[in-house]
């Protein structure tokens, strides 16, 4: 095959598999569905947003008491945050989705992008016993963790000239700092993961062309906020 007719095939896949959002778990990661049933403790969204401060944007904080399934029981999930510019809302998650129970948030603006947070079981990555307290420089290099769930974000394995960034970053928020590791697609993926206690924490973004030309700082901007809160250590 020709390296154009394989570019082709290997584009036609990813847009099939995306379906006009990033597609995770075998769902629609971006793409909310219709739907009554909503994750948490009570019916319907729990607010989690802080007003708007000087540069715009609001951050989102878990709110304290949500929880789902997350592929590992009901236990309660460490909080974390990130940056949101003014006008994103957020948009139902539905334990009826494919993949569901591991996306715990998702906002969106039309004229902006998308984004989602997948809380999911470090066993999808290793093998751990119970009360397992891991970090993502545990389950291996940045490529290792981004090829573990290449093909189901994106679409199929990443190839080297895929990525046009890649970084490592140290973030703090409350106890001790955690390693992030930071990567960016020529398609307009921007993801994030890292890892605490039991669980993988990934935030996902995804723009359009015409999304990407007027909001790619605003995209970085919530990337790069994603933290998680290491305060407290009492989780399962």
């Amino acid at each position: 095959m020709s390296s154009t007719s394989a570019s082709s095939s290997s584009s036609s896949r990813r847009e099939a598999l995306l379906g006009g959002g990033v597609a995770l778990l075998g769902g629609q990661l971006l793409v909310a569905k219709p739907t009554e049933a909503v994750q948490g403790m009570t019916a319907g969204r729990i607010p989690g947003l802080s007003g708007v401060d000087s540069e715009g944007f609001r951050t989102y904080s878990r709110p304290e008491g949500k929880m789902g399934g997350h592929g590992i029981g009901w236990s309660e999930i460490p909080k974390y945050q990130f940056r949101v510019p003014d006008g994103w809302k957020e948009e139902a998650v539905s334990i009826a989705d494919l993949g569901g129970t591991e996306i715990d948030v998702r906002f969106a603006k039309s004229d902006e992008g998308q984004l989602a947070v997948v809380v999911a079981p470090v066993l999808r990555f290793m093998n751990v016993g119970f009360n397992a307290d891991v970090r993502i420089e545990d389950i291996g290099s940045p490529d290792k963790v981004l090829n573990g769930f290449a093909p189901e974000i994106l679409g199929g394995p990443v190839e080297e000239d895929d990525v046009v960034n890649q970084e490592t970053m140290s973030k703090k928020l409350g106890g001790d700092a955690l390693t992030y590791y930071i990567w960016e697609t020529k398609s307009h993926d921007l993801l994030s993961a890292t890892a605490f206690k039991n669980r993988v924490f990934i935030i996902a973004l995804r723009a359009n062309g015409r999304q990407w030309r007027t909001s790619k700082d605003a995209l970085h901007a919530i990337q790069k906020s994603f933290r998680v809160d290491t305060s407290r250590t009492d989780f399962d």
